[in-house]
């Protein structure tokens, strides 16, 4: 009954830890626009966190005498209950262009520090216990059940537990389970104390008198800490890799993550799954192969064939670094410092690519240094196997690292400027006139392109990409002539929607990202040939939807929904509740113009639903032009003036909406209906 009690509250601990990441990082998303650098910077907490967890369970068990540890600790988990419902403070909510990390991790710190503190403490306090007491169990086990544990939360969650609940239920549920949590730890930590005094004595002299030669040597502790370093990066930047190019939701953060606790419960479940000779082949070709795809196709891999790609890669590189760890396990008498360095090394490696890698890197660099430090690791390790597994691992090594700068090379040959923040890479790249082809400069934001301008002066005034004068936002515009209008743009880019405006027009960009507005003002001219003739042209910091919930009604006669990171769409700019915030701005008669031009998703049947629940009519107006500067483009336009759908119907293309496709709200959207 003791070991089911043990297990029990080491399950529901690592249950709880991984089951809070998706529900606190989905309710905090949309407050910092979306991206999926949000999902970094959590993650990066979450990491630091543990890492404190485990610092505290490796010098209560060092330090504190088996009585003291039960009491103090089962006093803290009282007292973490006073946090409780885990529901993040509107407080938080950031205003203009305020720092998003700080912000972000000291949300975190407050709604849920010391709870995930004390969660992550119990598998390594729990395990110290279980061993005292029962010196001849198998203590690593319970490390594989902890992270089954973990896997389970995350497997829960996209199917059953976000589909199910909104938001503010899932904080209910979690804090109720949490409240049971304290009671089993609670009772587990007085059980400790009820071990026989023999046993206890034995085992702690047993400790005290274990020969130096099974301390774990500086070198071996550092060889903790660099592979669980390199798993925690590799997991971050993979997972930055995809959601860029999609969509920052808890479906696509959660497979990489699954990954990652399914290596760890493989190789530590006791069983010897991780075969060196096994793993050493596929290792090599995921390696090459993930190196060799940065660049594929121009950098623009399908997303049917990147997914697979980089989450099996990530799987055989975590096997790798998991693997080499189970090998290179202590004795139980080291288990808590041998935990504190796995969550040292997952803490550095959350910091190197979240907080590092933005302010230091121009662009996404990170996953090929990861690939390239993993083959040379690889080839450090398995040196001693044989002479040719030596040699192949070198040639390994060298082909990745080839590849990876061919997509340096590339990333840096033709670009103008180069430029990195928390929202993402941005690039500058010109293109020179060639036959029947104007000189164009170009924004691209991860691979996509987000705005361009033709450099001659003759026809720089033209909107050019997916803003054509015949495109969805230009007959939206137009129809409101010839009065002057007021435009308000969600996501700024090169600031082409401003070639539409001439005197006594009004257009007003929500922009989250300082470096875009700045880039916008200095590397392109719409903004400043608008206001030479005599529109007024605004910019405003911060996340759009925030913004306008915050400001009186601005009484526009057309609001363009154009904001992406990468190829990636911000959820909450297309929910139900995002469009009354909308339709609050509107002028009677006024349209929302959503871009849903995309590679991987069909959004428009997702736009012609949250319409349909709010009583409007959506109309999707695709434009695929020949002239040289455009782009095809799709956009869906929103309105419930009868006139204009009337009028606009004659050239609308009709929408085909998936069967039980639901209106997306804020609690609830479904990304796998409309994948391409």
């Amino acid at each position: 009954m003791t070991n089911i009690l043990y297990a029990a509250t080491i399950f529901l601990g690592a249950f709880l830890l991984f089951l809070v990441q998706p529900i606190i990082a989905k309710q905090i998303l949309p407050w910092f626009g979306g991206s999926s650098a949000v999902w970094t910077t959590c993650m990066v907490f979450f990491q630091c966190a543990l890492l404190l967890g485990y610092a505290y369970a490796h010098w209560t068990t060092r330090w504190l005498a088996p009585r003291v540890q039960a009491v103090s600790h089962a006093l803290l988990l009282l007292v973490s209950l006073l946090v409780l419902p885990i529901i993040p403070g509107a407080a938080w909510k950031p205003v203009g262009d305020a720092a998003p990390i700080p912000l972000i991790l000291g949300l975190l710190t407050m709604t849920i520090g010391l709870p995930y503190l004390l969660l992550a403490a119990t598998g390594p306090l729990v395990q110290t216990w279980f061993a005292r007491a029962h010196p001849s169990g198998t203590v690593y086990r319970l490390f594989a059940l902890s992270n089954l544990a973990s896997l389970s939360a995350l497997l829960a969650y996209p199917p059953l537990i976000e589909p199910s609940l909104s938001a503010r239920q899932q904080t209910f549920v979690w804090s109720g389970l949490y409240l049971v949590f304290v009671l089993s730890c609670a009772a587990a930590a007085l059980q400790s104390l009820r071990a026989s005094p023999g046993t206890v004595a034995a085992v702690m002299s047993a400790e005290k008198d274990a020969s130096s030669e099974d301390v774990p040597s500086v070198g071996r502790r550092l060889l903790w800490l660099l592979l669980s370093a390199l798993g925690s990066a590799m997991l971050l930047a993979v997972t930055n890799h995809i959601t860029q190019n999609i969509a920052s939701v808890p479906f696509l953060w959660i497979l990489p993550l699954t990954l990652y606790l399914v290596t760890f419960i493989l190789c530590f479940e006791g069983r010897g799954w991780y075969n060196r000779a096994l793993v050493l082949v596929p290792l090599a070709f995921a390696l090459v192969a993930m190196a060799w795809g940065l660049s594929a196709g121009g950098g623009n891999m399908h997303v049917k064939l990147a997914v697979p790609l980089y989450c099996a890669g990530l799987f055989l590189c975590c096997m790798f670094y998991h693997g080499e760890l189970s090998r290179l396990k202590p004795s139980p008498r080291y288990l808590t410092g041998f935990y504190l360095m796995l969550s040292l090394g997952g803490a550095v490696g959350g910091l190197l690519v979240g907080v590092v890698a933005p302010l230091t890197l121009d662009a996404f660099y990170e996953l090929g240094i990861g690939i390239v430090l993993t083959a040379a690791i690889a080839a450090l390790l398995f040196r001693g196997l044989s002479r040719w597994v030596s040699a192949a691992a070198v040639v390994i090594t060298i082909a990745a690292g080839a590849f990876f700068f061919k997509y340096v090379d590339t990333t840096v040959s033709d670009a103008r400027l180069l430029s990195r923040s928390f929202y993402g890479a941005l690039k500058i790249k010109d293109s020179p006139a060639e036959e029947g082809r104007d000189a164009l400069r170009r924004l691209r934001h991860g691979m996509i392109t987000h705005g361009s301008q033709f450099l001659s002066a003759e026809k720089r005034l033209e909107p050019t990409s997916y803003y054509g004068r015949f495109s969805g936002v230009g007959i939206a515009i137009r129809y409101h002539r010839p009065s002057p209008v007021r435009v308000a743009v969600v996501g700024l880019g090169a600031g082409t929607v401003a070639a539409f405006a001439g005197a006594g027009d009004v257009v007003r960009f929500y922009e989250i990202d300082p470096e875009v507005v700045r880039i916008a003002e200095n590397e392109f001219t719409y903004l400043a040939d608008a206001r030479s003739r005599a529109a007024k042209v605004e910019s405003v910091l911060g996340d759009a939807r925030l913004n306008l919930e915050r400001e009186p009604s601005g009484g526009f006669d057309v609001i363009v929904v154009d904001a992406f990171s990468g190829d990636s769409i911000p959820v909450h700019l297309m929910t139900r509740e995002a469009l009354a915030v909308y339709a609050r701005h509107l002028k009677p008669g006024g349209i929302v113009a959503f871009h849903v031009t995309n590679r991987y998703l069909n959004l428009a049947p997702v736009v012609e639903r949250i319409a349909a629940a709010s009583g409007a009519t959506a109309s999707l107006i695709m434009h695929t032009p020949s002239e040289h500067g455009l782009e095809p483009t799709d956009w869906v336009l929103v309105s419930g003036n009868p006139t204009f759908n009337s009028l606009i119907s004659k050239v609308a293309t009709p929408i085909t909406v998936p069967d039980g496709l639901r209106p997306w709200t804020d609690d609830f959207n479904n990304l796998l209906q409309v994948l391409r």
